[in-house]
């Protein structure tokens, strides 16, 4: 693991190269930012973006996809991957949203992982980006790069954001967003462009590519 000095100079370089960065999801208010993240599950962002106009079209409050026709809905996110499921869980979820908490999207860990399809990182991922809260959520690149890095050796991401919850204390939902930036377009899971990489000095890993 890394020494608290490696950790300061890793979370100083992420939050200098990436300026309070956002996701790249695009949505108006919680209710179209609840649906872009389930449905961003296992799928690119912009994928969902492509998705996203016609089914807030089609279906554009809470109140709207709680009364959505199944068959219908998988039509609209048809090219998601798992669609089935997704159209079963966002139906579930409005309707719950509905009953429970009079329409309104609780922003508060709790209550949506209270909500169907609603897991630690989807809840925390919404709560990061409409409020800015102080937590950490791992995908897949977030859990490349904390891997790469050295920064946890945890087998889950569930665990692997206990680690990084740990290490890095605050101005997490920052830290969670860079990380997902630099994954997708610097740290990639293939072919890591590790020629322009701003933490190359500081990278161990054996999936390294040494400059020439």
């Amino acid at each position: 693991m890394r020494t608290k000095k490696e950790i300061s100079e890793i979370k100083k370089l992420f939050l200098e190269h990436f300026e309070k960065p956002t996701t790249e999801l695009k949505f108006k208010s919680p209710y179209e930012l609840i649906v872009c993240v389930m449905l961003s599950a296992q799928c690119t962002d912009k994928r969902v973006n492509l998705i996203t106009p016609s089914l807030f079209t089609e279906f554009p409050d809470i109140f709207a996809l709680s009364n959505a026709n199944l068959a219908s809905l998988k039509i609209l996110i048809g090219s998601c991957s798992f669609f089935n499921n997704k159209a079963k869980n966002l139906i579930k979820m409005a309707k719950a949203v509905v009953e429970n908490f009079n329409g309104e999207i609780p922003l508060n860990e709790k209550d949506l992982m209270s909500l169907a399809g609603v897991g630690q990182k989807t809840a925390h991922v919404v709560l990061i980006e409409w409020c800015g809260a102080n937590f950490m959520a791992v995908d897949t690149h977030v859990f490349r790069v904390s891997h790469r890095l050295g920064l946890s050796t945890a087998k889950t991401p569930e665990l692997t954001e206990a680690d990084l919850t740990k290490i890095f204390k605050t101005d997490l939902n920052y830290l969670h967003q860079a990380m997902v930036l630099f994954g997708r377009y610097i740290c990639k899971a293939i072919k890591p462009k590790c020629e322009e990489c701003f933490l190359y000095e500081v990278c161990d890993s054996k999936d390294k590519i040494l400059r020439k």
